[in-house]
């Protein structure tokens, strides 16, 4: 559905760049950003007005209230994707697909961690066990839907020979979009867009997934970060209403969008959000 009020001029469909908004759920995450049931209802129909691309709508495992939330969400979804979020556990997965099946167009989004740091310490595990539970996780949730999404959680600080192997066996599993996030706020934008490039130069299948960008603004660089992976390929931006979220916060969907409408004349991407 093409919106004439949206951000740029229309351009091709390989430089349009999908926004995909986690205020609900990574914003909620924000001290004192909780939202009511009906906080949330109202938020999300604003969104969808608005022209974002996929409302990540909440986290259906995390309570009833959460899952409750989701469905409605997307119960009354008009145009945008609606997604929930699981970790890598079956019974989050199920629970998640429970949330979203209401919606015209259900996502389920679920994330690993993939970083030495995180898989030792976090998840307890070694390489070859977290491989197997990417290959596992994106299979289950492909058995629900058709649209879904797996993150490489702390991908920036991934060993890169072993993010692409995930990336890879994540996108033959199913994974139609593959998110690569700063999950604490540690990159920089040089290196954002080289590491975009170097994974879709070297994952063999990488052509079959859309690429996307999540960032945290712990060093003040998370909407410099987003704009710079779509530089190096990614077409998804993950961001929130004024950038509120979980320590520093996340990029800000508002900055993002007037970026890229402001400065078209050096920004080739287009997306469909009214700027009004």
């Amino acid at each position: 559905m093409t919106n004439p009020n949206s951000s740029a001029p229309k351009g091709s469909e390989k430089d349009r760049v999908l926004i995909f908004d986690t205020t609900l759920r990574d914003g909620e995450q924000c001290p004192g950003a909780s939202m009511t049931f009906e906080e949330k209802i109202e938020v999300a129909e604003l969104l969808d007005d608005m022209g974002v691309d996929i409302i990540e709508a909440g986290f259906p495992i995390a309570s009833q209230g959460d899952f409750d939330s989701v469905a409605e969400v997307a119960k009354r979804s008009k145009n945008s994707i609606i997604a929930g979020l699981s970790r890598a556990a079956f019974n989050d997965i199920d629970r998640c697909a429970e949330a979203v099946k209401f919606a015209k167009r259900p996502r389920i989004h679920t994330f690993l961690s993939t970083s030495p740091v995180h898989m030792k310490y976090k998840l307890q595990k070694e390489p070859h066990e977290v491989f197997e539970m990417v290959i596992a996780q994106v299979t289950r949730a492909r058995n629900h839907v058709e649209d879904v999404e797996w993150s490489a959680e702390d991908g920036t600080r991934t060993e890169i020979d072993f993010l692409c192997k995930c990336v890879e066996a994540a996108i033959k599993a199913g994974a139609t979009t593959i998110n690569i996030p700063d999950t604490v706020g540690y990159t920089t934008p040089a290196e954002y867009a080289q590491l975009f490039k170097t994974v879709r130069e070297r994952v063999p299948n990488s052509d079959k997934a859309r690429f996307s960008v999540h960032c945290h603004d712990d060093l003040g660089m998370a909407v410099a970060n987003s704009i710079s992976g779509v530089e190096g390929g990614a077409r998804q931006i993950e961001c929130t209403i004024n950038g509120i979220g979980e320590r520093a916060g996340n990029a800000s969907l508002e900055e993002i969008v007037m970026a890229l409408r402001t400065r078209s004349d050096f920004y080739p991407y287009w997306n469909n959000i009214d700027a009004r």
